[in-house]
């Protein structure tokens, strides 16, 4: 098991820019590909972007594609999403994900461990 914990969320104005972080526990960071998923009032949550177990590939929903990156840096067991020319639209609670496997990267199921979650805010 394996215990995330996200922050860097808060409130910015829109086309400002944040970046998140996820912290992972234990010592096998290395061993699970790694989402960020969003959820706004009243919808729900959906994909954002993930990673592979090495960070050699990543994936994105359209929504986001040329204005969010996501990264991982192994050594420090952490899981990073840079957010760029945020939109109100862009405003939701951010959760990262683990997963021991990486068919279907962009579903809920298809990940086994979920941190609390990070508020994120773009409002002028």
């Amino acid at each position: 098991q394996v215990q995330l914990v996200e922050s860097g969320g808060g409130l910015v104005q829109p086309g400002g820019s944040l970046r998140l972080s996820c912290a992972a526990s234990g010592r096998t960071f290395s061993s699970y590909a790694m989402g960020w998923f969003r959820q706004a009032p009243g919808k729900e949550r959906e994909f954002v972007a993930a990673i592979r177990r090495n960070g050699g590939s990543t994936y994105y929903a359209n929504s986001v594609k040329g204005r969010f990156t996501i990264s991982r840096d192994n050594a420090k067991n952490t899981l990073y999403l840079q957010m760029n020319s945020l939109k109100p639209e862009d405003t939701a609670v951010y959760y990262c994900a683990a997963s021991t496997r990486f068919g279907g990267y962009g579903l809920h199921e298809s990940y086994d461990y979920w941190g609390q979650g990070t508020q994120v805010t773009v409002s002028s």
